[in-house]
């Protein structure tokens, strides 16, 4: 809530490095305060379903490659253009890898093509983006690891309410109203991949 503050949150390293470019161009260029928020869990990240699928590394961008301001990632579920909109997912850092391992399980499940959506950029957020994916979709689920109080995810609901989609059945799944503790006591307070399945499973009753 600090006006003129930029913010991202990368969820994979490739985004981490052409993210990090971006801040420092703004900081340095136009002296904009830039926040660089790291998910510390995904540090050494390098599988995404299975041990060993080295499915969450990625060839490190060339020089002179960096992000666009505001610009998000699509991880459509494969099933071709317009044919994952059964249920869309908003999330970013942490939720990403989350909610592409509960993509898979929620599509055995019930069916539905999945769409997850990386915000990557949290302040400002990208709210013409936002209600373009929400535009489509059938059910929403917006994933934030943030606290439910004044998170991420009460901006990305208002903008996709003050898009024109409030009647998009919806759930979020957040982290409790409390600080993080450390090790694996922070999975008590943190939503993890069965949160996720759990929610689309309201979704569909």
């Amino acid at each position: 809530d600090i006006p003129g503050i930029v913010v991202g949150c990368p969820s994979r390293g490739d985004d981490a490095a052409t993210m990090l470019r971006t801040l420092a161009a703004l900081a340095k260029v136009d002296g904009r305060v830039a926040v660089f928020l790291e998910p510390i869990a995904l540090y050494m990240a390098k599988d995404l379903h299975e041990a060993g699928d080295g499915q969450w590394l990625f060839p490190y961008p060339e020089q002179g490659q960096a992000m666009v301001l505001g610009e998000g990632r699509v991880y459509p579920s494969g099933a071709g253009a317009g044919q994952d909109d059964d249920l869309v997912v908003f999330t970013y850092g942490n939720g990403v890898p989350m909610s592409l391992r509960a993509a898979r399980r929620i599509e055995q499940a019930h069916g539905w093509k999945v769409r997850v959506v990386d915000l990557r950029w949290l302040v400002p957020l990208n709210e013409a983006f936002i209600v373009e994916q929400a535009s489509t979709a059938k059910r929403i689920l917006v994933v934030d690891e943030g606290r439910r109080s004044a998170g991420v995810g009460e901006g990305v609901i208002t903008a996709i309410a003050e898009g024109g989609y409030r009647s998009r059945p919806f759930r979020r799944v957040v982290g409790a109203d409390t600080y993080t503790p450390l090790a694996g006591a922070a999975f008590l307070v943190i939503p993890g991949d069965d949160d996720i399945v759990a929610a689309a499973a309201e979704l569909a009753g």
